[in-house]
């Protein structure tokens, strides 16, 4: 197995041995390149201390300058580059209390999460992996280096950590370290909400968010979500549903993660896909899924647009189900979990109007499109993936229908922006100076009169000239 480090990475190992240490690119950057992945970020790691390192470069800053981590900088870009030690006793379950340099780059590897992550590779000697990562990562296992249970006391983010790299690589958790992290899930207690908020934005995030399953039967949902582990016990008992709500919830993120002829192929007839395949697939193309984090906020909605069903419930004579005002309640119940987990406004601002508005399904005409526009601003167009997930996560049921019905709603969108028809008070043709200029006082009278502009405007486009609005005063 041969790889090619890039140029900066292979210069520092190379100026590290030249003067006389070992180097080795170390940890996920190797993992990613034996998976033929691009690493987000290289790590190196060296038998040189940290003061030596830094005598090497011309431009070093401390990382962690105690726990033996240097940053050096070359051409702009930085690499981490950290001396070989043996961690001391994590009396916090988060950092060790003391390092210890040493020798063995063997001693430095055993202290690592997983055995994927515990590789070392240099051009000269090829790759050091002391604990057969390399066969767990052709069979897609996440295995505890060396005692799972003493890995996870150390640090007890690596049980999310070992449901993370699952979901993101599609990879089983080994028996014995999927039941270390049951048996130590409490420890997750004594984490940050900011490391347990940034870990679970990557599950969510995933090719295979169904992980969430996983960690509920492993009782780790329990710890830092109770609110699903609820919704996994409801039933629905209704024609829309074939699931617990949980399970419905888990199934809307694993359509949302799919690509849009995959979800043809599992879920939907050829006849029905249809009818909004090409427009869907315009849809998810008309932004980019890294721009303002919209996938996370996708995800995010979809994990909560239906939390408040068991809190709604009602049951009629028949038997069956009904959750009238879960939305509202879903939208309370984001907020308040994603506050607990210090999320950043901007994304709970997002995921609560998306949840709030996930089942709002006005009828497929123009002006109603546009109110339905103006009232949600600029996120109306992230409604499409979360209504189309929800609907294909239920049961099949007017599935049919309930496509077309999307099909139609996503092609006047479609139409509305591409003839950027107004749909907000910025897009009307006068302003508030024009209508002070036209005699209106300043004040509040002024905003309700640009309001009844706008809602002439989104009743008929062809109303949006500067004199015919003037003329309305």
């Amino acid at each position: 197995m041969k790889f090619v480090l890039p140029g900066k990475v292979d210069q520092i190992i190379k100026t590290l041995k030249s003067a006389g240490f070992e180097a080795y690119a170390v940890g996920g950057c190797v993992r990613d390149l034996m998976l033929d992945r691009r690493p987000n970020d290289w790590d190196i790691t060296t038998n040189a201390r940290p003061e030596q390192v830094k005598t090497l470069f011309r431009r070093t800053f401390d990382t962690g300058i105690k726990h033996g981590t240097v940053t050096v900088i070359l051409k702009g870009e930085h690499f981490e580059v950290t001396t070989y030690r043996i961690d001391g006793t994590y009396e916090d379950g988060r950092h060790p209390k003391e390092v210890t340099f040493t020798r063995s780059l063997k001693e430095d590897l055993k202290r690592r999460d997983f055995t994927i992550n515990a590789f070392a590779f240099n051009d000269a000697e090829g790759l050091i992996d002391e604990f057969d990562g390399r066969t767990d990562l052709q069979n897609g296992i996440i295995r505890a280096v060396g005692d799972a249970g003493e890995r996870f006391r150390e640090d007890a983010l690596r049980i999310l950590r070992a449901f993370r790299f699952a979901a993101q690589l599609g990879f089983s958790i080994e028996e014995e370290t999927l039941k270390a992290a049951g048996e130590l899930a409490g420890n997750l207690r004594n984490i940050s909400v900011e490391r347990i908020y940034e870990e679970f934005g990557k599950l969510i995030c995933s090719p295979h968010p169904e992980i969430l399953r996983d960690m509920y039967e492993a009782g780790i949902t329990s710890v830092i979500l109770p609110e699903f582990d609820v919704c996994m016990k409801m039933e629905q008992k209704n024609k829309h549903h074939l699931y617990t709500v949980g399970e419905h919830i888990i199934r809307a993120l694993m359509a949302d993660a799919m690509d849009p002829f995959d979800m043809a192929a599992e879920y939907v007839t050829e006849d029905e896909w249809r009818e909004f395949l090409f427009t869907y697939k315009k849809i998810r193309d008309s932004f980019d899924y890294g721009e303002r984090n919209i996938q996370k906020k996708i995800r995010f909605a979809l994990l909560f647009h239906d939390m408040g069903k068991p809190a709604c419930m009602t049951e009629d004579e028949n038997g069956s189900r009904h959750f009238k005002g879960h939305a509202d309640v879903s939208e309370k119940m984001a907020a308040d979990i994603l506050h607990r987990l210090h999320s950043d406004n901007d994304t709970v601002d997002t995921v609560k109007r998306l949840v709030k508005y996930h089942d709002h399904r006005p009828e497929a005409k123009k002006n109603l499109i546009r109110r339905a526009m103006s009232r949600i601003g600029d996120d109306y167009v992230l409604l499409f993936p979360v209504r189309v997930a929800d609907t294909l996560a239920q049961s099949s049921y007017m599935r049919k229908e309930k496509l077309q019905y999307e099909a139609g709603v996503m092609e006047l969108y479609l139409s509305i922006t591409g003839d950027r028809e107004c749909v907000s008070l910025s897009d009307l043709a006068v302003n508030g100076s024009d209508l002070i200029k036209a005699g209106i006082s300043p004040g509040p009278a002024l905003g309700e009169k640009l309001k009844e502009l706008l809602d002439l405007v989104l009743e008929d486009p062809e109303c949006n000239t500067k004199e015919y609005l003037l003329s309305k005063l």
